[in-house]
C-alpha cells in the first residue's frame, strides 16, 4: 500500500524535493522494513493477545503416547496456544503496507496465508472445544481433512503460478517463460553465456502443467506439515522458520532481478522479488514471536501459525524455482517429517516396535537426556548451517 502510494505520488514528491522517499522503490529496503514492522507488530500485540487467550482458556494440554514425555511436558499444561494469530497478522500487515499489491505473486501469497491460517485456527479451536467437553481429549480436524484442504490450496496455487508463467504479456521472452517452469537442481546452471550472440541464454529443463502442479502440491503441502510437526518445543519452530525465511528472502530478491539471477546462474522470475517482502514479514514475525515463545514459553503458535509458515515457505520455493534448495534450507523440518514417517512405517511393519523413543525426532533427543534448551539451540544451529550451505551452492554452479 505504501509502495503503491509512492508510485502514484512519485512525481509530486520529486517536485517538492522529497526524493529521499525513493528508498521505497527498492525491494531490499522494503524487505528490511517488513522485518522491522512485523517484529514491532508482534511485540505490540503480544501481551494483549496472550491475556485474551488466557481469559478464553485457550490453553494447550500436551498428550503423547509416552508416559515419560507426558511427565516432562506436564508443566506446559494450560500455556495459551493459537498465538499464530500474531504471526499471521504481522505478515499480513507488513505485506499489505510494503509489498506491490499489483503483483500476482503477492496476492497468491496472501491467499496462502489466509487459507492456511484459517485452517489452523479451525483445528486449534476444535481441539480446545473438545478439551472443554472431554478433559484430556485433543480432537481437532482429522489428518485427511487437513490434508484435503492443503492439497486443494496447493493445486490452486500451482495452476495459477504455472498459468501466470506462460502469460506472454507478463513474460514476453520465451526463455523467461521457460525459467518460470524450470526444474532447478542444486549446482545446475539456469543460464549460459553465448559468445556468438554475446548474451545469456537459458538452459533449463521445462516442466509440463501436470508435473509442475504435482511438484507444487508436494512442496507446499509437505512444508506446511513439516513445520507443524516441528512445533513441539519452546522456540523450536519459530527460530528455525526465522532462519529459513531469511534464506528465502535472499533467494526471492535474487530471482526477481535479472542481473543478479544471471550472475548467479539461477532462474530469473520477473516480479518474484516482491516475495522478499513476504519472507521479511515472516522473519520479523517469527523473531517477535520468539521473544514470548522462548523457554519458558508464554504462548504457543499452534496450527494457526505453523501451517501458514510452512505453506508460505513452500510457496516461495515454488515461485522462485528452488524446491530442492528448500530441502536443504529446511533440513531440520525434513528430519522431523522423515522421523515420523519412519516411526509410523516401522511400527506398523514390525507389529508395534519403534526406532525412536518418540517421534518427531526432537522428542527422541529430549528423552535420551538432552535438555529442552539443548535440543532447541542445537537444532537452531543445524538450521543455520543448512541455510548457509544452501546459499553457498549459488556460487558453486
Amino acid at each position: 500500500m505504501i509502495y503503491n502510494l509512492y508510485q502514484v505520488l512519485e512525481q509530486w514528491l520529486n517536485d517538492h524535493h522529497l526524493g529521499f522517499f525513493r528508498v521505497f522503490d527498492t525491494i531490499s529496503f522494503r524487505a528490511v522494513m517488513a522485518i522491522v514492522l512485523s517484529f514491532l507488530f508482534v511485540m505490540v500485540t503480544a501481551r494483549p493477545t496472550i491475556r485474551w487467550l488466557v481469559r478464553q482458556k485457550i490453553g494447550d494440554h500436551p498428550e503423547f503416547h509416552h508416559e515419560d514425555l507426558n511427565e516432562i511436558m506436564k508443566q506446559k499444561a494450560r500455556t495459551p496456544t493459537m498465538g499464530g494469530v500474531m504471526i499471521s497478522g504481522a505478515i499480513l500487515v507488513s505485506t499489505l503496507l510494503l509489498a506491490d499489491l499489483r503483483s500476482f505473486y503477492v496476492i497468491m501469497a496472501l491467499l496462502c496465508l489466509v487459507w492456511l491460517s484459517g485452517l489452523g485456527a479451525i483445528d486449534d479451536w476444535l481441539k480446545l472445544t473438545s478439551q472443554r467437553r472431554n478433559p484430556g481429549s485433543r480432537e481437532g480436524l482429522k489428518f485427511w481433512e487437513k490434508l484435503v484442504c492443503q492439497v486443494a490450496l496447493a493445486v490452486l496455487l500451482g495452476i495459477f503460478i504455472h498459468h501466470h508463467g506462460v502469460n506472454k504479456f507478463t513474460f514476453p521472452q520465451q526463455e523467461i517463460r521457460d525459467m518460470s517452469h524450470s526444474l532447478t537442481m542444486p549446482f545446475a546452471k539456469s543460464w549460459r553465456f553465448d559468445p556468438e550472440t554475446q548474451r545469456y541464454v537459458s538452459v533449463v529443463f521445462v516442466l509440463g502443467t501436470f508435473s509442475f502442479v504435482t511438484l507444487s502440491v508436494i512442496v507446499i503441502t509437505g512444508a506446511s506439515n513439516a513445520v507443524n510437526l516441528t512445533d513441539g518445543m519452546d522456540g523450536l519452530a519459530s527460530g528455525i522458520t526465522a532462519v529459513c525465511a531469511f534464506a528465502f528472502m535472499v533467494l526471492a530478491y535474487i530471482a526477481g532481478i535479472e542481473a543478479h539471477a544471471q550472475y548467479l546462474l539461477v532462474p530469473y522470475i520477473p516480479l518474484s522479488g516482491e516475495l522478499a517482502i513476504v519472507a521479511g514479514g515472516m522473519l520479523g514475525s517469527c523473531l517477535g514471536f520468539l521473544w514470548f515463545n522462548c523457554s519458558p514459553a508464554q504462548v504457543f503458535m499452534g496450527d494457526t501459525g505453523s501451517l501458514p509458515l510452512g505453506g508460505l515457505l513452500g510457496y516461495v520455493a515454488v515461485v522462485v524455482r528452488q524446491e530442492f534448495l528448500l530441502l536443504l534450507i529446511g533440513g531440520v523440518f525434513v528430519m522431523e517429517a522423515v522421523s515420523v514417517m519412519i516411526q509410523v512405517g516401522y511400527f506398523r511393519l514390525s507389529g508395534g516396535r519403534r526406532i525412536f523413543k518418540c517421534a518427531p525426532v526432537h522428542h527422541h533427543f529430549h528423552l535420551i537426556g538432552w535438555t529442552e534448551q539443548q535440543v532447541v539451540v542445537r537444532l537452531w544451529l543445524l538450521s543455520a548451517m543448512f541455510a548457509a550451505m544452501a546459499l553457498a551452492t549459488l556460487k558453486l554452479r
